[in-house]
């Protein structure tokens, strides 16, 4: 079955359409970008697209406004009987009549699995329906619920048709798990946004008069454990100099109080500034920025760091390093010191700092934008439609 052949006009069904279904479930912030992004560009090839999610995230990621027909299902964050059984009763209903089914994350792939195995159910939902599985995170859990989790992803990878990864070290996972096929998925870098200040403007909106010339050290993120703040706020106390070096964290999250009282007891050269709409602002006034986390796939703040020239130093753990090339500084993971001292050596090289800057877009051209990154799955798809 060639998909050129298959695809009918983007206004509705046709008979020979291909019809995919995305599956996300709930709290998928960069998966969320990600589906809505596939579903906008498939539709514009003429897919038939149902995306199923929770029913409040077509309101942050606007799924329904991507030609998809958006179909509500509650896929909770944590297994609950009753609230899974209901999900995997909608997902049966969404994947009537489906050709293939594309599930992003473990909990959005084992309901859809158990949807699917069920097919038997009702009529023109079929149990040989291929399953792909977009795996975008590694398992960071500890004790009893890394254990499950651990039997979830095995679970996952085995029933998986293909599975891809969205970093190298989540491909070897699935693999390891035994995963038939489990190959890189492409994953589009995200497109530049709009800047409104330009650097000394940006400057002067986030420091006094008496600190403008301040070394400027950005952090961007949700403030979540495995982001690594925590390590970001041990790493500054080796930022020193005249003027000392601010670090500015941009984000909001759970660990925001914690953050905020180890920042005021231990006299912390770090100023928290909440949720922030103005990143590109923010990048146009940092001097450096850091990305500590104890683990990545494709940060976000990484591609938006190099594709807006601005140097880079980051904890080489998951997909980074492959992401950044030679265009950022790279320390160990859950090193601080490391972090620190990198940070201090590349702000007291303005050299260095000008030749990341330089190196930095071109790395960003290296990704997969939006077309390439369809095109890709459009490909994988044809592959597993005929294979069936």
């Amino acid at each position: 079955m060639d998909l050129s052949s298959a695809r009918g006009g983007a206004a509705g069904p046709e008979a020979g359409q291909l019809h995919v279904v995305l599956v996300l479930s709930a709290g998928s912030g960069g998966i969320g970008a990600h589906v809505r992004s596939l579903a906008q560009g498939l539709t514009a090839h003429g897919v038939q697209v149902t995306l199923c999610a929770p029913a409040g995230s077509d309101a942050l990621f606007g799924f329904s406004h991507t030609g998809a027909v958006f179909h509500p299902v509650e896929i909770t964050a944590t297994s609950g009987a009753r609230s899974d059984a209901t999900a995997i009763g909608e997902l049966r209903r969404a994947f009537t009549g489906a050709d293939l089914v594309h599930a992003h994350g473990l909990r959005a792939a084992l309901l859809s699995d158990l949807a699917l195995r069920t097919a038997g159910r009702l009529p023109g939902l079929r149990p040989e329906t291929p399953l792909v599985v977009t795996s975008h995170h590694a398992l960071l859990a500890t004790g009893l619920e890394r254990r499950l989790q651990r039997l979830m992803e095995r679970r996952v990878a085995r029933a998986a048709d293909l599975v891809l990864g969205a970093s190298s070290d989540l491909v070897a996972r699935a693999r390891e798990l035994g995963a038939s096929d489990a190959r890189l998925g492409p994953v589009a870098a995200p497109p530049p946004a709009s800047q409104v200040l330009d650097r000394a403007q940006a400057r002067a909106a986030l420091l006094g008069p008496q600190e403008i010339e301040r070394p400027l050290v950005l952090a961007i993120g949700r403030l979540v454990p495995h982001k690594g703040f925590g390590l970001l706020l041990d790493a500054s106390r080796e930022l020193t100099g005249e003027p000392r070096p601010l670090v500015l964290l941009a984000g909001d999250g759970p660990d925001g109080p914690q953050l905020r009282e180890r920042v005021a007891a231990e006299r912390l050269p770090v100023r928290l500034l909440g949720h922030r709409t103005d990143v590109p602002d923010l990048l146009a006034a940092a001097d450096v920025v850091v990305v500590g986390s104890r683990w990545e796939a494709r940060s976000l703040v990484a591609q938006e760091a190099l594709a807006a020239g601005v140097p880079l130093v980051a904890t080489a753990v998951g997909g980074i390093p492959e992401l950044v090339g030679d265009a950022a500084v790279l320390v160990p993971g859950g090193d601080a010191a490391a972090l620190g001292r990198a940070v201090r050596e590349l702000l007291a090289d303005p050299a260095r700092r000008a030749a990341l800057a330089a190196v930095g877009p071109a790395q960003a051209r290296t990704w997969p934008d939006e077309a390439a990154t369809v095109a890709q799955v459009l490909s994988t798809y044809d592959e597993l439609v005929q294979r069936r």
